[in-house]
């Protein structure tokens, strides 16, 4: 499904483009399903939030690793924060909005600048640097988990990069 993307968003983009993209994995937090090498075994790091150039829309990236031999997917995301939270995958330069991202068996799913995502839609109140946004990731097969993320400032790139 394919969504026309207004200047705000494409402002956004252009703040996504200079953000660099998240790539450690400190900061792990919350559990799938459990252990067993048939489940999905889902951690979450990396997570941030550039502040948002935007009144009204904002972008977060983070890493969802799978330690577990089932593969899972990542449906939906939501947030107090915002209206709504949509996730949007990047193919040749262009973000659309998708309704689920797969994170492999024994793999992750990297949402980063110029990359897969979530945009945060209708805020509520606009997050500033230094603030911390609740998040709660919701999977195909697993169950919800509760994410942090730390507010950077607008050009943010993370120590290790991609």
């Amino acid at each position: 499904m394919r969504r026309r993307l207004g200047p705000a968003a494409l402002v956004i983009a252009g703040a996504l483009a200079l953000a660099g993209c998240g790539g450690s994995d400190s900061g792990d937090s919350g559990s799938g399903s459990g252990s067993g090498s048939g489940k999905a075994e889902l951690s979450a790091g990396s997570a941030y939030m550039p502040q948002p150039v935007s009144d009204d829309m904002a972008a977060g990236f983070l890493t969802v690793t799978n330690k577990g031999g089932a593969p899972d997917e990542l449906t939906s995301v939501t947030s107090d924060i915002a209206g709504q939270v949509t996730v949007h995958e990047t193919v040749d330069g262009a973000m659309q909005e998708v309704k689920s991202l797969k994170i492999p068996a024994g793999g992750r799913l990297e949402l980063k600048s110029g990359g897969d995502h979530l945009m945060f839609e209708q805020l509520k109140s606009k997050p500033k640097e230094g603030q911390t946004v609740s998040v709660e990731l919701h999977f195909a097969h697993s169950g919800p988990m509760k994410v942090e993320m730390p507010v950077k400032p607008a050009t943010y790139t993370p120590p290790t990069g991609h």
